[in-house]
């Protein structure tokens, strides 16, 4: 794989290359972005516990037919830390950013899990910017969830790690709690490898600052085409709570993914490719 550093003069070069590649866009904190491919540009963004890796299934099949990307977020994979809280709407202008340096008005975007609440995100504040959305085994924010039930969630994820564990001591009980039960042991690997690849402190910010993460109250303004994802067996973000999110966006499309749990798009490659990719080549805009 290529890596090239950020720079104007680089950007036509960048934005020809059909081979996978990496690039690094700033200013700090700089983001890390696999792509391949041309045409319309396609963006995937991995969930709390990923990182661009996750899509590596994913990018060459969209690659065939766009512009595809798949981001480390800040604080993640190759991209770089940050002083300071996280605010969600960082990642939101960071996913901006990423649209300008290659050029492009607007994108396709493909969230899953935290991703998917980024895309919504983005939706709220840059609705000019889509071209369409995806929404794959995501919540609309924790609304759900007391004050007392908030603070237990950071404190089960927090403690062990504040207390000395590295994320590679957490991976595998994490993994299973994410996976399907018909999960292969490849797609279970593949999982746990992300986990121990998890920036400690960046990855404590994400968490703290995800239970202050409020309903998003403007999806039933959505004017693109949406399609909402979920696995059969997944059992944080359901098949009831997919529904329930498309229900609030206008004309917005549901696939359940059989068999699969939260990280649809690693747990079946084939199906998630297939149904996802479809949606897109029925609304690309350019040839």
């Amino acid at each position: 794989m290529e890596q090239v550093e950020l720079g104007t003069s680089l950007k036509k070069e960048v934005m020809q290359m059909d081979q996978w590649s990496t690039v690094r866009i700033g200013p700090e904190p700089h983001i890390a972005v696999d792509h391949m491919g041309a045409g319309e540009l396609v963006i995937f963004l991995h969930g709390v516990g990923g990182n661009k890796r996750n899509w590596d299934d994913n990018l060459a099949a969209f690659g065939e037919h766009f512009h595809a990307a798949a981001w480390d977020a800040r604080g993640y994979g190759e991209s770089d830390d940050y002083d300071g809280d996280l605010d969600r709407l960082d990642f939101v202008h960071d996913l901006s950013r990423v649209l300008d340096f290659f050029g492009e008005e607007r994108a396709h975007i493909i969230g899953l899990s935290m991703g998917g609440q980024i895309a919504m995100g983005f939706a709220e504040h840059y609705p000019d910017r889509l071209l369409t959305l995806t929404l794959c085994a995501t919540v609309n924010g924790f609304p759900h969830l007391s004050e007392a039930d908030r603070a237990e969630f950071v404190r089960r994820r927090k403690e062990p790690l504040v207390g000395g564990k590295e994320p590679k001591d957490i991976a595998v009980p994490v993994a299973k709690t994410l996976v399907g039960p018909k999960a292969s042991p490849e797609a279970f690997d593949k999982l746990v490898d992300s986990i121990s690849r998890l920036h400690k402190l960046s990855y404590i910010k994400t968490i703290e600052s995800s239970v202050k993460s409020k309903a998003h109250t403007k999806l039933g303004e959505i004017r693109v085409p949406t399609h909402v994802m979920c696995g059969e067996e997944d059992r944080l973000s359901t098949p009831t709570i997919a529904r329930e999110i498309a229900a609030m966006i206008p004309n917005a499309e549901v696939t359940i993914i059989p068999e699969a749990g939260h990280l649809i798009n690693i747990e079946r490659p084939v199906e998630f490719n297939s149904a996802a990719l479809g949606f897109l080549l029925r609304h690309r805009k350019r040839g």
